[in-house]
Parts: C-alpha cells; structure tokens; sequence
C-alpha cells in the first residue's frame, strides 16, 4: 500500500489538485491524504466543497494580513511534522504558491520524494510574479517528478539542467476541473441572479496578485471605471479577493454604481458561468489565462509578463499589463469590433491539455512509485 500526500494551501490549488485527488482515490492500492495549509481557508474550503473533498489534516495557518514569512514558516513547520508523524512515499504539490514552497522544502527535508503538478511555468523575472516564480523555480529544483502542463514548460525546466527522466508533458489538470464541473453541475443563473439584463455586455474582473498592490492595482481600476463610462451599457462584475487591501482599492476608486456587481468570492461552478457570459475578462490570474483559452473567451492580462505563452500565441490572452491606457485601448477595441470580439469564439483547440491530465499524473506516479520508470517523455 502506497501512502500519498497532496497538499494545497489556497483556491487554485485545490481546483487543480482535484482531479489528481480523486483519481489517485480510485487506486485500489493507495492511501492518500489531503493535507490543507489553509493559507487561503475560506476559498480553499469553498473550492474543495465543489469536489466533494474534505482536508484529512488541516494546518490553518491563515492569519489576518498574514506575511510570506509567516505562511512559509508555519506551512514548513506543520508539513514537517505531519511526514514525520505519517510515513509517506510521496508528497504531490502543486504551482508556485508559498504553501508550495514550504511543503516542498518540508518534504525534501525529511526525504520523501516530490511531484510537482503544473511545472516548468516561467516568466523569467524573479519579481513577476512575486513571489510565484521563485517558489516554483525551486519547487522544480527539488521534485523527483516534474508534470509539464505545455512543452513550452517542459523546455523551460530542460534549459534550466532537470534532467529528462523527470519531466512529463502530461496539459494542465485545470483543464479536467473545468470540464468536469461543466459536465457535472446544473445550469448557473449568477448573471441573472446578480440583476444583470441577458443581452448587456459584461466584463469579468478579478486582480489580487501580490505585485499588483498599490499603484499597479489603482491603475487597473481606474481603467475599469473609465470604461464602464465610456459604454454606458456595459456591466462588471467583480469577485472580490478576501485580501482587506485589495478590497480597499476597488471600494476607494468605482463607486458601487448600479452597474458594478461586486460579490464575495464565487463557487467554481458560478465562476466558469460567469465567464462564458463575460464578453471578454480582465484579470492578474494565471489560471484564467487556461480556463479562458479553454472557453474562447477574449482577456486581458493585467500583468507585464506571463508565464503562460500558450494562451498569448493561441490568441486568447492579450499582455496590457497595468497601464490605464492600453487596457482602455484594448478594451474598447472588443467592445467596438463586433468581429474581432466573435472570432475568439472560432479559435483551435486549446494549447493547455485535453482534460486527461489527472489520468496520465496518476498513471506515472503509480508507475514511478512501482519502480516501472526508466526515462521521462509526452
């Protein structure tokens, strides 16, 4: 019997660990524990809840205003006292979140071997996005096996000297939760429940990154209010990240208009509703640069960099970064180019996996842990 461990720490972690967590619950022949940081409790708990996943061990470090500092050293501490206490063969992490560094730091501390879901993303900068590409970047450095969502990542971790033997193209696990939850859920009325008409444009906003706080954060929302402005049809809604700063910018800047809908953050299944109405999305996200490509949905990438090229040379995602003007500019291209809007609808398939990514990260772990592994490759 193989003793497994995935560990999350916040929202996006838990919709892509998902489905490796159910598959891997399927093996006759594993034990897996979900062991949660609760870096983010609120949302990582309401996400998991979608899944019908409960937390075997919960860490909750989470604290108001909480600092890197203090996430790293609770989520190291608590995770290396959990493997020390429950003898694993395995610890599965995932993306580039602090509880990821930590864990994995906990993990390679007392030698048990780790697989890292979502490798090889790289913006190139240490400080975009911060501190994101530090801990995946070492994340990589220390994981037995290293699952490559595009080959674009896979290339990155072979240029950075990971050997081969542990890479594996396997597309992004976010993918199966998004088609999963398509499948699996009824019909959403988030639009309509939220008193917007059916055939008004709405613009999907979500920005919370670390490095966005401050003036890059007050440029985005000063754009979103000249728009809502200039189209006087136009709706928003926005998600609002628990982050009491973030909060504070957005409240600050739009006036709660009756064409602005804030809400607390959304189930899973009311979100991906939300996004196939949007007309087009605004977003820092990382994993709505996959799931809109998915969805053929047009979105504008509130960052200077991305890690993920795939959604930008399929089309789907355009780089405005945080300047007020070129969101503007390219905003108000959609809203005034009705075909340019309709041809996103007409892109190929989409550059970040199949929904079959749980099944192949499965397999290999399986495989791995059965000593059937001799080199790595698609």
């Amino acid at each position: 019997m193989f003793k497994v461990t995935c560990v999350v720490g916040t929202r996006p972690e838990a919709i892509k660990m998902a489905p490796v967590v159910m598959k891997l619950k399927g093996l006759k022949d594993f034990s897996v524990s979900l062991l949660s940081t609760g870096q983010h409790a609120e949302m990582l708990d309401q996400a998991l809840k979608h899944f019908n996943i409960v937390p075997d061990f919960n860490l909750q470090v989470m604290k108001e205003r909480q600092s890197l500092d203090h996430i790293t050293s609770r989520v190291l501490e608590g995770t290396t006292n959990f493997l020390n206490e429950n003898k694993q063969d395995m610890v599965l992490v995932h993306g580039d979140t602090t509880t990821t560094l930590a864990a994995s730091l906990a993990a390679f501390y007392v030698k048990v071997p780790i697989a890292h879901v979502e490798a090889g993303l790289r913006s190139n900068d240490m400080t975009q996005p911060f501190p994101e590409e530090a801990n995946r970047v070492i994340a990589d450095r220390l994981s037995a096996l290293c699952f490559a969502p595009t080959a674009i990542a896979a290339q990155n971790l072979l240029k950075e000297g990971i050997s081969e033997n542990k890479i594996w193209v396997t597309g992004n696990t976010v993918i199966d939760s998004l088609f999963w939850t398509l499948e699996n859920s009824p019909p959403q009325k988030t639009i309509s429940s939220l008193g917007i008409d059916e055939t008004s444009p709405v613009v999907l906003v979500t920005a919370h990154r670390r490095e966005s706080w401050g003036k890059p954060l007050i440029r985005i929302v000063g754009a979103l209010k000249e728009l809502l402005k200039n189209y006087s049809d136009l709706h928003a809604v926005i998600p609002l990240h628990l982050n009491p700063e973030v909060r504070e910018t957005f409240f600050s800047i739009l006036d709660k208009s009756e064409r602005v809908r804030y809400t607390e953050p959304l189930d899973y299944p009311e979100f991906i509703s939300v996004m196939k109405r949007s007309a087009f999305i605004m977003s820092d996200s990382g994993g709505i640069q996959e799931e809109a490509s998915a969805l053929k949905k047009p979105l504008l990438i509130l960052r200077e960099l991305s890690e993920r090229p795939e959604a930008i040379n399929e089309g789907t995602g355009i780089i405005t970064g945080t300047d007020t003007q070129k969101i503007i500019s390219a905003a108000s291209r959609l809203l005034d180019d009705p075909k340019w809007l309709a041809s996103f609808s007409e892109k190929t398939e989409c550059p970040f996996g199949d929904g079959k990514a749980a099944d192949k990260i499965v397999k290999i772990v399986k495989d791995y842990l059965d000593g059937k592994l001799r080199h790595g490759g698609e």
